[in-house]
């Protein structure tokens, strides 16, 4: 009985491959470290050069931040079961991972907008970009993003807390995600999922939208500008934070689509689509930013 009221869970393995793990974990470790060293450098190249204390690089300290976090919050933990064979998770771990996971990649998804809005603002009002995003409003925005994302994921592991868990403990990843353990517990997880569902659509689903609308109507202030050389070189800065964007989102929505509707699927892509959406953005923010900005590549060579 008491075993049911605060369990432990299993992590997923390789499916097929688990006398392999040990070597599998070199390339995943060496992603966790490319991560951390891009990442810090960001950090460090922006607080050494004067230039770049602008919005949109103080936004991209806070995402190189985020994706720290993110990454620290649950590769080490992979890479303790892939290396010594760890694989059993307490209840209480396993919870707090999961609501980092979650209100991390919440604030990472306002970050994202705050950029988006960030780049409407440089092009469609110029003039007024100085007086709208101060450093102060930029702090303010960082605040309120983690905030966001603590207030709205927070309820997620307090519904699972109370649920008996008596059946399987196995996971469908290599850590902890909401969907996944839930779907363990043997009672009535219908709030959990109303909650769940609608804490995604009023985060990550309105972000997405109001990113859409944002370029809408800077692809429609770039095309009244006369010269096509013009219209390239002013869209042209978007382009990183384009990236960046894609590489958050498409991630995400591969791997919603393979928890809601991907049961029949191989356990393996399970696996692979969470460790992509864990490590990916970590990995490609700060390369995507380092080849777009020359004053970053100046600075890091």
């Amino acid at each position: 009985n008491s075993s049911e009221l605060s369990p432990s869970f299993l992590l997923a393995s390789i499916p097929g491959l688990e006398a392999a793990q040990a070597w599998l974990a070199i390339p995943l470790c060496s992603a966790y470290v490319l991560a951390l060293l891009g990442n810090c450098a960001v950090l460090l190249v922006v607080r050494a050069e004067p230039s770049l204390h602008a919005p949109m690089y103080l936004f991209l300290c806070m995402l190189a931040t985020i994706d720290l976090a993110l990454a620290t919050a649950t590769v080490p933990r992979i890479l303790c079961f892939y290396w010594f064979g760890s694989r059993e998770i307490g209840f209480g771990a396993c919870l707090l991972q999961m609501f980092l996971i979650h209100a991390l990649s919440a604030a990472e998804s306002s970050v994202l907008l705050a950029m988006a809005v960030d780049r409407y603002v440089a092009i469609c009002h110029p003039l007024r970009h100085a007086a709208i995003l101060t450093n102060g409003a930029t702090a303010k925005v960082g605040l309120l993003a983690v905030a966001r994302g603590v207030l709205f994921f927070l309820p997620l592991p307090l519904l699972l807390l109370p649920l008996p868990f008596c059946g399987s403990r196995a996971l469908s990843h290599s850590f902890c995600l909401h969907q996944d353990v839930m779907n363990l517990a043997c009672a009535n997880t219908t709030p959990s999922v109303v909650y769940g569902l609608t804490a995604i659509l009023l985060v990550m689903g309105l972000d997405a939208v109001l990113i859409c609308l944002s370029y809408l109507l800077i692809l429609k202030a770039v095309l009244r500008l006369a010269a096509w050389r013009e219209r390239l070189k002013v869209f042209s800065t978007c382009i990183a934070h384009i990236c960046v964007v894609l590489a958050f989102y498409v991630p995400l929505i591969g791997l919603s689509v393979v928890h809601r509707f991907g049961k029949d699927l191989a356990p393996l892509v399970h696996v692979v689509m969470g460790n992509v959406y864990i490590l990916v953005p970590a990995v490609l923010n700060p390369i995507i930013y380092g080849v777009r900005t020359k004053q970053i590549q100046r600075r890091i060579l």
